[in-house]
This record gives structure tokens, sequence and C-alpha cells, in this order.
């Protein structure tokens, strides 16, 4: 029952609201004062009219009130979905910050692995330069052996 008389005050609201409803209104109050020229007191003409307009006034007022109270809940509601949407970006922008931290720790490691591995190639080199320096003193010795036999 709630939901059909939104509905009803909806249809009225945006129905007064149209140029039909200009239109009908005009007529109807060009057809009222024309009711003059057919015998009826201009005074019961605007007594009747008054009478008319203050319903309708009335009635109008308190479809409008509708809509508005209706447009005020779906409000509320769009305004509840916003705080919602903003406490998730929150959570999303905090869960971006972390994210960032560990990418940032990431790169230091990535550095650190770098530098041992140039500590390495160095080793290595040092290492290449040993096995040559003792691979030159082992054929020095060989030589200064065959020198000895002759």
């Amino acid at each position: 029952m709630k939901n059909r008389a939104k509905y009803i005050s909806n249809k009225i609201t945006s129905g007064v609201g149209s140029p039909t409803s200009i239109v009908l209104h005009t007529i109807f109050f060009v057809g009222i004062f024309l009711l003059h020229f057919l015998g009826i007191a201009f005074g019961d003409i605007l007594l009747v009219l008054t009478t008319i307009v203050s319903l309708e006034a009335i009635y109008l007022s308190i479809f409008i009130q509708m809509t508005v109270n209706k447009h005020s809940e779906d409000l509320e509601e769009v305004s509840e979905d916003i705080e919602e949407i903003q406490e998730d970006v929150g959570e999303i922008q905090e869960d971006v910050d972390a994210i960032q931290e560990d990418v940032g720790e990431l790169q230091e490691d990535i550095e650190e692995i770098a530098e041992d591995e140039e500590e390495l190639d160095d080793h290595g080199v040092e290492m290449k330069k040993l096995e040559h320096i003792e691979n030159t003193l082992q054929t020095l010795l060989q030589e200064i052996a065959e020198i000895k036999k002759k």
C-alpha cells in the first residue's frame, strides 16, 4: 500500500509538472470563465473556481511532499553508499601504501643482491688471477727443475 501511494504521488507530481497539464488547466480556466456567458453569476463562478483551486493546491502540496520525502530517503541511501565507498577507498589506499612499502623493501633487497653479485664477481676475478699466478709459478718451477737437470 505504501509503495502504491508513492507510485501514485510520483505519477501525479510528474503529470502536473508537464506541458499537457498547463494546456488542460488553461482550457479549464477559460471554460470556467465562459460560464458567465451562459448566465451564471460571476460571483458564483469565482466561488466554485476558488474552491476547486484551493482543493487542488492542498492535494498537490501533499503529493509533492510525498515525492520530496521519497527523494530524501533515496538521498540518505546514496549518502550511506558514498560513506561505504569512502571507507573502501580508505582501505584500498592503506593496501596501496603497504604494497608500496613492500616494493621499496624489494628494491632494497635487489640492490643488496646486486652488490653481493658484484662482490662475488670481484672475488671470481681475484680467484682467476690467483689461479693464473699459481699456473705461472708451476710453469716456472717446472722450467727451474728442467734447468737444474741440465
